[in-house]
């Protein structure tokens, strides 16, 4: 009895990857720690990205992408920034140092600590740091949105000198959350990250925050954001990990179909 051919056919799948011919891609860097699902979250998209943009070519296991990941519960501490800067820029240095050698190009699953992109570049490292900001920026651009809302933890929201996202100003027109909101928003985030996004409530209360602002594009600019927003479909709330996920795709040489 002899067994199917290695790729198999699109009905089937593989019957035996061993006679396959395998080819390393560049492999992919995550930070994360801030909070760790956050990092299970964009790995998650890379992967459903992945197999998208590959359709019926994708052949299983052998077609992943190639991921390191480093996940530094220090991190955390960044909630707080404008009192924890010093502690937890050194501990990314420190990770970032790590990863290099390991990655061609990576990127931090968290909006906040993309505030360190410019320090991370300054380091001279191999591994490319794939910014949030210029991510977005790219986005926002591309969508001609005349008026976006970002949602963020405190420092990101606010869009001063704690965002990593208060360069993209002066290109492009924000919806003030208000003092309130923000806070409420702050809030829910640290809630997210003590309970657990299935927590009974916490969806409700984003989907409250939603419903209060008027902009056709709302950013969700917090990692923990995705984990309880119920995505209606029409493009008006922007998963910024799924932005990066298919960014990252983009510079291991796995493009969607429409890319040039």
């Amino acid at each position: 009895m002899t067994h199917s051919c290695a790729t198999g056919d699109a009905a089937a799948g593989p019957t035996d990857i061993s006679l396959a011919d395998y080819r390393a891609r560049p492999t992919i860097g995550i930070l994360t720690g801030s909070g760790p699902e956050a990092g299970i979250d964009l790995w998650t998209k890379l992967l459903q990205e992945n197999r998208r943009r590959l359709g019926t070519a994708f052949r299983g296991d052998i077609d992943a992408p190639a991921v390191h990941v480093v996940s530094d519960p220090e991190l955390g501490l960044s909630m707080e920034l404008e009192r924890t800067e010093a502690q937890v820029w050194a501990a990314l240095k420190a990770d970032a140092q790590a990863l290099d050698g390991r990655a061609a190009v990576y990127a931090i699953a968290c909006n906040t600590l993309n505030l360190f992109a410019d320090r991370l570049h300054a380091l001279g490292l191999r591994a490319q740091l794939l910014s949030f900001t210029d991510v977005v920026g790219d986005h926002l651009a591309r969508s001609g949105a005349p008026r976006v809302c970002l949602l963020g933890a405190r420092p990101v929201a606010e869009l001063g000198e704690w965002s990593p996202y208060r360069t993209l100003r002066e290109r492009f027109d924000f919806e003030p959350l208000g003092d309130a909101a923000t806070e409420e928003l702050h809030q829910l985030i640290y809630d997210i990250k003590w309970r657990g996004a299935a927590h009974p409530g916490l969806r409700e209360r984003f989907a409250a925050l939603v419903a209060g602002i008027e902009s056709p594009c709302v950013l969700l600019a917090c990692t923990e954001l995705p984990l309880v927003a119920d995505l209606p479909g029409d493009g008006r709330l922007v998963d910024v990990t799924q932005l990066v996920a298919e960014a990252l795709l983009d510079r291991t040489g796995v493009r969607a179909a429409s890319s040039p």
